[in-house]
């Protein structure tokens, strides 16, 4: 088995966490926002699995760890599809922007 240092898993996290936060802090589009957002914790995902494989390779608290970050990503995505279907039903749009700039 070829071991890949932990840079490695470190870079490509930064790079998504990056990405993520760029595609929320640019994008108008909820959905988008929201699949930013997802980005941003398979970031935090990757690095909690690389960092248990290189310190406690025999634990599997980071696995656990991830687990609990996947099942709050779901709840997360349920409780956001639902929040943004209600405010596609308001105001017909769901721009950021546009609904920003409504009325209530």
């Amino acid at each position: 088995m070829v071991d890949i240092p932990v840079e490695h898993f470190s870079y490509i996290a930064l790079f998504v966490f990056f990405a993520g936060l760029y595609g929320f802090f640019t994008r108008k589009n909820m959905i988008a926002m929201l699949m930013s957002i997802e980005l941003i914790l398979n970031a935090v995902n990757i690095q909690f699995v690389a960092f248990n494989y290189y310190l406690y390779p025999d634990l599997m608290e980071g696995m656990i760890f991830s687990l609990f970050i996947i099942g709050v990503a779901a709840a997360e995505a349920a409780v956001a599809i639902a929040i943004i279907i209600n405010v596609y039903r308001r105001f017909k749009t769901i721009n950021v922007e546009k609904v920003n700039s409504m009325k209530y």
